[in-house]
């Protein structure tokens, strides 16, 4: 006999509007239309048993919204992603008691801390009769690279990126990547020694960083950078961030 699912859909229905009725009064139903994004307890379970990835993370609890907003900063200038509150690392469905504290903490986080402003999604899942889990689905951003701010004085940040499960910091080459493929315009490359000498390298060798490139072709570090920045964004190679230097490998 097929199970009757639909006191469960609208025991959860009813509790979202419950905690959220607010959203009626202060901002009116437009507001609400964008905010209101349903995810059941059947497909919260699905999407965690992926396990961590490019674009989903865990967390317990918004404990250190600062740093939790490494993870939000990557999503935005890699693919997107989920950031999933109420949930341990191991995949374990705890919920959130106090789920509209958790939720307020981590929107004015993503406000503070994320410049320029993301694009994002929240989604609340009904676990219990007194717990919820916070989904953020974070969107690609338009207007790459995203900086988590430290220094509100200077308005100075880090930008960070996506790369398996882990959000690491962006190099300058990874930034000056980002953001030149927000304009989608044409590269211009002048083939000349060093660049001869680079596809030399990248026949014998899988990949080079910045530093081997400056040395095989004698020139600046800086010239060795936007010389493969400039291959990159012309299709030639492509870049692997990394924790230790980013990487240059050809793109086939």
């Amino acid at each position: 006999m097929q199970r009757c699912t639909q006191p469960i859909l609208f025991f959860q229905y009813f509790h979202f509007f419950r905690q959220n009725v607010y959203y009626f009064d202060i901002f009116g139903i437009e507001k609400l239309t964008h905010y209101f994004t349903i995810m059941l307890l059947n497909e919260l379970k699905k999407l965690v048993s992926k396990g961590e990835g490019l674009q989903l993370e865990f967390k317990r609890k918004a404990n250190f919204p600062d740093k939790i907003m490494r993870e939000v900063v990557a999503f935005a200038n890699t693919e997107g992603g989920k950031l999933i509150i109420g949930v341990d690392d191991d995949g374990t469905i705890a919920g959130l008691k106090h789920v509209l504290e958790e939720e307020f903490v981590l929107k004015e986080a993503i406000s503070k801390y994320c410049k320029p402003a993301i694009r994002y999604d929240i989604s609340k899942v009904l676990v219990s009769p007194n717990r919820s889990v916070l989904v953020f689905h974070i969107y690609p951003s338009e207007n790459k690279p995203i900086f988590l701010i430290y220094n509100f004085k200077t308005n100075l940040g880090k930008a960070y990126v996506r790369v398996k499960d882990k959000s690491i910091q962006a190099s300058r080459e990874m930034r000056q990547i980002l953001k030149a493929k927000n304009t989608n315009s044409d590269t211009y490359l002048q083939y000349g020694d060093s660049e001869h000498k680079l596809m030399q390298y990248l026949g014998q060798y899988p990949s080079i960083n910045v530093e081997t490139f400056s040395k095989i072709a004698n020139i600046s570090m800086e010239n060795a950078s936007a010389i493969l920045v400039k291959m990159t964004l012309a299709g030639l190679l492509k870049i692997v961030p990394n924790d230790t230097g980013d990487y240059f490998m050809p793109n086939e």
